[in-house]
């Protein structure tokens, strides 16, 4: 059976899949493991264990012989680098994203080349310390010059991963242009403060994310792709479904998992200051064309938050995943229910898109854990509508489509549902959206079958099963 393999790697999950010509899944794998400390005894990925598992997985899997592999490509979790050797070793740790980034460091950083505003515009890239990953690498060369000296290219995670089988290096669009401050999206390279630094001397060249590289691994003749950033990747099969489909009305995607990021591939408008202040920003996707969003960490707040509930209630974490949805729970909540809300950008209102009111409310105040737990969901829509107004303003927007976790949350879903009854609101189900993505931007390079149609499953939630309108 002809397929292509692509490895999925999460901050959680690390998964394998094979895909066959028309795209289903035909097998997979999954591990994960315990993450190591850097040199300042912070939480990291264990890039040698990460390492170690990828190339025995492969390995594994090109002994069945049920399975004729043609191509091979990645698609990774972002901002996050790894630092390569002349041999393509690696020479220094993966650092977590959420690493606190010295304060000095980022002072000194804005006396240079600032101030912050107009290089975050020209960057489409809100100040983040180390979500930025050219600061991350900035920081490198300033307080690990010992590192930064035997670097020989500071590669993006997907990059990294397709380098362990290619054995060359490169960046592609889609990691370069994800929130790193590295690129000039006016000018379409990257940013004067990154060649003052000589950084694009340790960034590999740029390789287009829809190519491939013929390679020889285990013995196996294959097309390798550079690999793709997960959110680039998750969108793929969308914009396939649109360009094949029927319905070829725009749409915004909500791609929810640890991150909740809203994907507009049709809002043209350039990125504004007041944008950025609600952590709004642009993707590149692999064609190198903008894509606006904005981005809520919506799960991993969702993820500490039933953890306290279940420890609260005295109950299964798990807990949640079996509470339907209660319109009359909604109409009792402390607050007003969820209501359609303006854009921050006309009303000019304030808006903390860090957590929801959720964390500050007390437990004690709700009789079970249903209407705790209604409120939670409530409080992070509240979050999210801000969210996704901010790529909504100004574009031709009919449908917004929701996949991931909270696609299956049927709380979630009404609530959205009815705050945007303008829209066509419905959860996606995609097989596996990141992985299928990088998986489709390299069809042309391994698969003569023509891209089938019906790669994403849509179920509409209508708006009037809530009573919150």
């Amino acid at each position: 059976m002809r397929c292509i393999a692509v490895f999925d790697i999460g901050k959680t999950n690390k998964k394998l899949f094979l895909f066959n010509q028309q795209y289903d899944i035909v097998w997979e794998t999954s591990t994960q493991f315990a993450e190591t400390v850097d040199e300042d005894g912070e939480a990291c990925e264990d890039v040698d264990r990460l390492t170690s598992w990828i190339r025995q997985t492969m390995q594994d899997v090109l002994t069945k012989p049920e399975f004729d592999v043609q191509a091979l490509n990645v698609s990774t979790y972002g901002a996050s680098l790894v630092c390569v050797d002349g041999q393509g070793q690696a020479a220094g740790p993966l650092y977590n994203y959420l690493k606190a980034y010295p304060a000095e460091l980022s002072k000194q950083f804005y006396d240079s080349y600032g101030p912050e505003e107009p290089i975050s515009v020209a960057t489409a890239s809100p100040a983040l310390g180390s979500l930025n990953s050219g600061l991350a690498l900035y920081r490198i060369r300033h307080r690990q010059p010992d590192l930064f000296d035997k670097t020989r290219y500071a590669l993006h995670l997907p990059q990294y991963v397709s380098s362990l089988f290619t054995r060359q290096f490169y960046s592609d669009l889609t990691s370069i242009g994800c929130h790193t401050m590295l690129w000039n999206f006016d000018q379409q390279q990257y940013h004067d403060w990154v060649k003052a630094e000589q950084l694009d001397q340790k960034l590999a060249p740029l390789f287009p994310g829809n190519a491939v590289i013929d390679t020889v691994v285990c013995g196996k003749s294959m097309k390798v792709g550079v690999g793709l950033h997960d959110s680039s990747a998750a969108l793929i099969p969308y914009l396939v479904q649109l360009r094949d489909g029927s319905d070829p009305r725009p749409f915004v995607l909500i791609s929810t998992g640890t991150w909740c990021i809203s994907l507009n591939p049709f809002n043209t408008q350039p990125l504004t200051a007041e944008e950025l202040q609600y952590d709004c920003l642009c993707y590149l996707n692999y064609q190198g064309q903008a894509v606006k969003a904005s981005r809520l960490f919506a799960g991993y707040e969702h993820e500490q938050q039933v953890q306290r509930l279940a420890t609260h209630f005295g109950v299964p974490l798990d807990t949640y995943k079996h509470v339907p949805y209660d319109p009359l729970l909604i109409d009792e909540l402390p607050t007003r229910p969820v209501q359609p809300v303006p854009s921050p950008l006309t009303t000019k209102q304030p808006a903390v898109l860090v957590q929801s009111a959720f964390t500050r409310r007390e437990l004690s105040d709700f009789a079970t854990y249903e209407q705790a737990y209604h409120q939670l969901v409530h409080d992070i829509v509240a979050q999210q509508l801000i969210s996704t107004e901010l790529v909504l303003h100004r574009s031709p927007v009919k449908r917004l489509f929701v996949d991931g976790g909270f696609s299956k949350n049927p709380i979630y879903m009404a609530l959205l549902a009815s705050a945007f009854p303008q829209l066509d609101v419905s959860a996606a189900s995609v097989a596996q959206a990141t992985a299928l993505g990088a998986a489709l931007a390299i069809h042309d390079s391994w698969n003569s079958l023509p891209l089938p149609n019906n790669l994403v499953q849509l179920r509409p939630v209508s708006a009037s099963i809530s009573k919150t309108v």
